[in-house]
């Protein structure tokens, strides 16, 4: 199995991209969030999740190794499958889909072409507790190494609120609103408690 692919980006569409690695073109196939990622680079690294059929190999590519577990979750629900899982990631951010699984928004998923109310249960069933144990939570989803997230969370911690539902709450919030201040973020956070 590739992990990844490192090279030139040779051309590149919302659906896929080729990448010239030792010579040869890869066709990888990519999210729109990839694409608006990869967007204008003449290099790029993508992280690759294979599928061998007996008719073809395909390579899909993710420009983060959080946005492929989140894939690789989204394929082992029964019923997605490998361009559906894309279209789930290209429909909506992958925080976007995590917050919605996480909150069991049913309207959200079924919103996306190819998923029914059905389907979208079976996703919210299957994974909300896989995405909260999983590294893609972990990493994509909690910025732990966010200045923003540390400084909350230690603020909050000194003012005597429990660590594990300060970290929940303000993961949370900075999900919602990535661009908030330290001190809305301590703000918001005091009204929730």
């Amino acid at each position: 199995m590739f992990e990844y692919i490192k090279g030139s980006v040779i051309s590149l569409s919302p659906a896929g991209v080729v990448i010239e690695a030792g010579e040869i073109g890869y066709f990888v196939h990519i999210s729109l969030t990839t694409y608006s990622l990869l967007h204008g680079s003449e290099k790029g690294k993508l992280f690759l999740h294979q599928v061998i059929r007996e008719d073809a190999h395909i390579l899909y590519g993710f420009f983060d190794q959080a946005e492929r577990e989140l894939f690789r979750l989204l394929i082992s629900v029964n019923g997605i499958g490998a361009n559906t899982a894309i279209m789930m990631l290209s429909s909506h951010k992958p925080e976007e889909l995590q917050h919605a699984i996480l909150n069991e928004n049913v309207g959200l998923l079924k919103n996306i072409k190819g998923i029914g109310i059905k389907t979208a249960q079976r996703v919210i069933i299957d994974l909300k507790d896989k995405i909260g144990k999983s590294s893609a939570g972990d990493q994509l989803f909690r910025p732990d190494g966010s200045p923003v997230r540390s400084e909350a969370v230690a603020a909050l911690e000194m003012l005597g609120f429990n660590k594990k539902a300060v970290e929940k709450l303000v993961d949370q919030v900075l999900i919602e609103q990535p661009a908030i201040t330290v001190e809305n973020l301590i703000k918001l956070a005091l009204k929730s408690f």
